[in-house]
């Protein structure tokens, strides 16, 4: 039997005296966050980062520093099926640490990640129950959080899973309403675990699926549906309707679709979730799309735009008045693209109104209406309301139909901003679509100041991509030198990505800034080909020549921009 051996002390000292020392925060600052910890019963670094003091990184940097330990990060290592199972979860969760190796020099030493390695209270606990000696090492809290959930997450479903199924002996299609109240009810603890799981893997959508003997758990990861569990079909009622209760949906209507909206926070982010329960035949399936209330609102360089791009998107949206439309399929970035666009113009002395379906992100100082079929509160009934409240500028989720988009023509020829969406597949469709829908060339090219079709390409890891010379076809498709040597780069899988390759997306343009030369091809209706022909003399690049940018600096692969420039 191995004797206990006694954590490695590190002199005792308070990571707030600590964070002072290191000149991370004041004095002011730290005794402001000792008073909220009191209200709020939470550890002092989930305060100060909860009030942007500063950053899980900052503190992590500043504990290295100051105590002269090592910083890692999980992600980029594999651990030992014998090293997780030495603690409890339970545990890990509650101090935030993960084990991941034993010391080369020592085998009796227990390397452990640590949000706090001043916690010498956590360090002994680990000992006694491990029987090892703790090494500390510093770590980020959403590092260990991901590592947890990685490393121990299924177990955790299947506990919970395996509980409710014991305690409701498989007997499910009970009414849950008083039950699922209660917090510590596992199938509560399973939709929780599950939103915490896909908002740490960056997803941005869960879809639940009912199989015939199984439900299917899959996440939406960089725009690309990966599995993530299969549970037994017995279980589906009760996740459905813990759902609905959350979404503020009926739990006793199971033949219609609806939809519904939950606010969760996950490491100290609010996160809105769009819910939507569609019944199939082996029962009702449910898609959750993710985002954080802050992630629409951002800068406009942190949307990728390459310099001169963001120069041509800083020119459209300094019109006065005129229509700016965003292009594109679903999920190619449109909507935080306009609320970047509108972030940027919101200023005290516009009046910003915006319809849409539904809203995604409130943004302060813009008066934001949402669509309401019911209440005969559609795109068309609210835009003619909108132009009665004195609008500067105007933003529209999406020109479905002809009615909104001949309002939307005649608001920005009378003097307003008007932002929308479209679903077309290049800049120069949008042109063309309008036309469809019956609106006037000349009106057309009066209108509009400027067309932004994009598209997103899953970045490159930049820890496991790989070289290789490019083919003379995929030169020609880049419109490079087929007798030039060029090395483009493939994607390969490590812990790092999850063995996918990618990691994150940015996004691709094609921007047409409109131009008296444009306005002529518009107003004699010479058709989208000769439109962007023009464009591209006057200096547009098309989404493949951004795509091939990007694969030629080895951000994505050729495949990502074939992906989405195949058929343009």
């Amino acid at each position: 039997m191995r004797l206990t051996i006694q954590p490695k002390k590190i002199n005792k000292i308070r990571l707030g005296d600590l964070l002072v020392q290191s000149g991370s925060i004041t004095v002011e600052q730290l005794e402001t966050a000792l008073a909220k910890q009191k209200q709020r019963n939470m550890k002092l670094g989930e305060v100060l980062v909860d009030e942007g003091v500063i950053s899980e990184d900052d503190i992590a940097n500043a504990l290295c520093k100051q105590l002269g330990l090592e910083k890692i990060d999980l992600q980029n290592i594999n651990i030992d099926k014998a090293v997780t199972a030495l603690i409890p979860v339970t545990l890990l969760k509650k101090y935030i640490m993960m084990p991941f190796a034993f010391s080369e020099d020592n085998k009796n030493i227990l390397r452990v990640a640590m949000e706090n390695p001043l916690d010498t209270y956590a360090q002994e606990d680990i000992s006694i129950v491990t029987g090892y000696q703790v090494e500390p090492v510093v770590a980020t809290t959403r590092s260990i959080m991901l590592a947890i959930d990685k490393y121990y997450g299924q177990d955790e479903t299947k506990t919970a899973l395996d509980r409710y199924a014991k305690e409701k002996k498989l007997d499910v299609e009970k009414d849950e309403r008083e039950e699922e109240d209660v917090n510590s009810s596992p199938i509560v603890k399973l939709v929780k675990e599950m939103i915490d799981l896909a908002v740490r893997q960056r997803a941005s959508d869960i879809h639940i699926e009912p199989m015939e003997e199984y439900i299917r758990v899959r996440y939406r990861i960089d725009g690309v549906l990966q599995n993530k569990g299969k549970y037994n079909v017995s279980v589906l009622p009760s996740i459905i309707a813990r759902i609905k209760i959350i979404g503020g949906m009926d739990i006793s209507e199971k033949r219609k679709p609806q939809d519904g909206r939950i606010t969760q926070v996950v490491d100290h982010v609010e996160y809105d979730i769009r819910v939507s329960i569609l019944p199939t035949v082996f029962g009702e399936k449910v898609v959750m799309r993710l985002t954080a209330k802050m992630a629409l609102t951002r800068e406009k360089s942190q949307l990728g735009l390459k310099p001169y791009e963001l120069e041509q998107f800083d020119y459209i949206i300094k019109n006065p008045h005129g229509i700016l439309l965003v292009t594109g399929p679903t999920g190619s970035g449109k909507s935080t693209t306009l609320y970047t666009a509108l972030s940027e113009l919101n200023t005290s002395d516009v009046n910003i109104i915006t319809v849409e379906d539904p809203v995604e992100a409130n943004i302060d100082g813009i008066n934001q209406v949402q669509v309401n079929p019911k209440a005969e509160l559609t795109f068309a009934s609210a835009l003619r309301s909108i132009l009665r409240q004195d609008p500067d500028i105007i933003m529209i989720g999406e020109i479905r139909d002809t009615e909104t988009a001949a309002i939307a023509v005649q608001a920005s020829i009378t003097g307003h901003l008007v932002v929308s969406t479209l679903h077309t597949n290049s800049a120069a469709s949008s042109i063309t679509r309008l036309e469809d829908m019956g609106i006037e060339s000349y009106l057309i090219a009066d209108s509009v100041i400027g067309v932004i079709a994009q598209r997103l390409v899953r970045r490159l890891c930049p820890v496991c991509k790989k070289p290789r010379p490019a083919t003379d076809e995929e030169k020609e498709f880049m419109q490079q030198d087929v007798n030039k040597d060029i090395t483009i780069y493939e994607p390969c899988g490590c812990p790092k990505c999850d063995g996918t390759g990618f990691k994150g997306r940015i996004g691709v343009y094609e921007i047409m800034k409109m131009t008296p030369a444009l306005k002529r091809i518009i107003s004699k209706r010479e058709g989208a080909d000769v439109l962007k022909e023009q464009a591209m003399k006057e200096g547009m690049r098309t989404l493949r020549m951004s795509g091939s940018d990007y694969v030629l600096d080895g951000t994505t692969s050729m495949a990502e921009v074939v992906k989405i420039s195949f058929d343009i």
